[in-house]
């Protein structure tokens, strides 16, 4: 299906991404889908592949706000947090590259879960990269390899939620190494899923708690996000409220409001269709920071 679109460019090509290009080992060749030239001011989101509902919310809510202040946001296409950063910037209408450990035909993209959302970034403006050829299947060497290229296509990286041993933590000292910012969202000391981002913090990243402290940091315009506009419905009041002190799983929103199960639903669709709350999968619901 891809096969016949890819591209390649060289390092001596003038199109070739000026940021790659300064780190060490730059790819002396790169494949491609879709738009690459023009794609400036990037910024890479990555995090492990077995999110929780923390980080699934923090990273709608920073990729929203940093799409929509003109970042192009730059991840792996793993499941998880990668997963999520690159939907999440479709959504808000923003563009995103996924660089890949793979070669980009068909049957060599991985996850294949995600070829959909490979197709979706392509119609959207977006690009798929890889410096391996077609039919190269990924392997232990090539996904921590292709870690140095996410990051190196970035103005900085952003870890939302690693693990001790996490690929989110080699493309974070790969961004240390090719002098690149980094940041990291703190969590839960009981967490694993933090520790990865606690341990970057003691190196030298910046804890961030919002978009704005990434923006202020690469000296972006920041516009303060639209408040959700509560619905003047007692039932969506309620579920609003439930909302406030985080993400919630249908079943507790349930039990907090007192609402009747059919009712709920209704409402939680309907809340999303006006882009008031977010569907964070699995049945997990947060207000939209948007």
């Amino acid at each position: 299906m891809f096969k016949k679109e890819i591209k390649k460019i060289t390092l001596e090509d003038k199109n070739y991404p000026p940021l790659l290009k300064k780190i060490k080992n730059p790819p002396k060749t790169l494949y491609y889908l879709g738009k690459l030239e023009k794609k400036e001011n990037c910024l890479a989101v990555v995090g492990t592949r077995k999110c929780s509902s923390y980080g699934k919310e923090v990273t709608s809510e920073l990729v929203s706000e940093l799409s929509e202040a003109g970042l192009t946001i730059v991840s792996g296409l793993a499941p998880g947090i990668d997963t999520l950063a690159h939907q999440t910037c479709l959504k808000t209408k923003g563009e995103t590259i996924a660089v890949l450990g793979t070669g980009l035909d068909e049957k060599s993209i991985y996850p294949k879960s995600n070829l959909l959302l490979a197709k979706k970034i392509l119609e959207e403006r977006g690009a798929l990269i890889s410096e391996y050829p077609p039919g190269t299947r990924g392997t232990h060497f090539t996904f921590p390899q292709r870690n140095r290229i996410i990051s190196g296509l970035s103005l900085g990286v952003v870890v939302v939620e690693a693990k001790e041993k996490s690929g989110a933590l080699i493309t974070a000292n790969f961004a240390f190494s090719q002098k690149r910012k980094v940041f990291a969202v703190p969590g839960s000391i009981y967490s694993s899923n933090s520790r990865g981002c606690h341990l970057l913090i003691k190196k030298g990243a910046k804890l961030i708690e919002k978009a704005e402290d990434i923006l202020k940091e690469l000296n972006f315009q920041f516009s303060k996000p639209k408040k959700p506009s509560f619905g003047r419905k007692p039932e969506e009041v309620l579920i609003l409220e439930s909302l406030k002190e985080g993400a919630l799983h249908i079943n507790k929103i349930i039990e907090k409001t007192g609402l009747p199960a059919p009712k709920v639903a209704s409402l939680l669709g309907v809340l999303e269709i006006k882009g008031i709350i977010n569907n964070l999968g699995g049945n997990i619901y947060a207000i939209s920071h948007r």
